[in-house]
């Protein structure tokens, strides 16, 4: 009478050495390799995926952005450093032009220098007066 009745209400009871035994799951049957799944385009229509597919994107962003800041941040670096080398021969060109000014500024050169143009300046041999402001 209970077979009858378990087959009647869609339940059997199972023998009690038999429930730690697994079953294979229904969907395990079908299931294919992870390669194929990726060969195939099926990875990309489960759940698992198109529910953190907003993540993905996030993620696909952000790594964008850091390629991108990260191009920029070398693309400065170089710039700087070319302007630092700039710089630096400006700089020298500066010192070795001002020790040049000097050294022709210097009154026996302007002498010499007057000589060889052909001017005809004479230097002043009395020294300049002071002017004193009462």
């Amino acid at each position: 009478m209970e077979d009858i009745l378990d087959k009647v209400d869609g339940k059997k009871e199972e023998a009690p050495e038999f429930t730690d035994i697994k079953q294979p799951k229904k969907g395990a049957s079908k299931r294919m390799n992870p390669v194929k799944d990726v060969m195939s385009g099926n990875v990309l229509v489960r759940g698992y995926l198109v529910k953190h597919v907003p993540y993905i994107i996030l993620l696909v962003v952000l790594a964008i952005l850091y390629i991108t800041n990260r191009y920029k941040n070398e693309k400065i670096a170089i710039e700087e450093q070319q302007l630092k080398e700039e710089m630096k021969n400006l700089r020298s060109e500066s010192i070795t032009t001002a020790a040049e000014l000097m050294r022709i500024s210097r009154q026996s050169e302007v002498v010499n220098l007057v000589k060889e143009r052909g001017m005809e300046l004479e230097e002043s041999t009395t020294p300049p007066k002071i002017i004193e402001n009462k």
